[in-house]
């Protein structure tokens, strides 16, 4: 890859095949590759590797994903870094229970290497432009992108990111009404099936904690950002 600097991957399985087809793909392709096969030891390889993807499998031994993922979350120093959900569960409780803990994003195996490696050149590609834009004063808010930051009434917060995005979409054009389908395809994409329920997680997750009174639901449309 052309960055001097190459993205830091940490990979999560309890299947040591698995730890090493990803390994080598993700190499492949110039990425710096730390691996673990259960989730305590992830969480101390994340705190010392400081990864920007994190790519996790839900059952593994002393400790499952979704409780890694809460872990994880409560870091400061990984508030930037992507959690990716990597695993054979597709049930909508997992992936509900996946989003709850703070994922961005949740892939079921199995995925062909390729078709991975695509994704998350193109997450990479999308952080990239994402980090050039400016922060956003609206409603009372400001949003600063380049930290991942929200303050509202003297109090700063930071956010996951998907939950930041989420915001940051909704306060570009504030009192417009976005449905989920809509959201879904501006923040998750088009190549990552995500079940509408998500939008409503991640929504009330940025409401715990920024208050209720900046995004408003529309009842049987969707989502705006207020400042009426």
């Amino acid at each position: 890859m052309a960055n001097k600097q190459s993205p830091k991957v940490l990979v999560v399985d309890d299947d040591p095949d698995i730890l090493e087809l990803l390994k080598y793909n993700l190499k492949k392709e110039g990425y710096d590759v730390e691996t673990a096969d259960d989730g305590m030891k992830a969480v101390a390889t994340a705190k010392k590797f400081h990864p920007d993807l994190i790519l996790l499998d839900i059952m593994m031994p002393q400790q499952d994903g979704v409780e890694t993922c809460r872990q994880l979350r409560e870091i400061p120093e990984l508030v930037d870094s992507h959690i990716t959900f990597l695993t054979a569960r597709a049930e909508e409780y997992s992936e509900v229970a996946a989003f709850e803990a703070g994922a961005d994003d949740y892939i079921t195996k199995p995925i062909k290497p390729r078709a991975l490696m695509s994704r998350i050149g193109a997450l990479f590609r999308k952080e990239s432009k994402s980090k050039s834009k400016p922060q956003i004063v609206a409603g009372g808010l400001t949003i600063d992108r380049s930290s991942y930051t929200v303050t509202a009434n003297g109090n700063q917060f930071t956010l996951p990111k998907k939950e930041f995005e989420l915001l940051y979409f909704l306060a570009q054009n504030p009192n417009k009404v976005y449905g989920r389908d809509e959201l879904l395809q501006n923040i998750w994409g088009t190549d990552v099936y995500v079940l509408a329920r998500t939008v409503d997680v991640h929504i009330r997750k940025v409401r715990e904690k920024i208050g209720d009174g900046y995004i408003s639901t529309v009842k049987g449309v969707g989502y705006k950002f207020d400042i009426s």
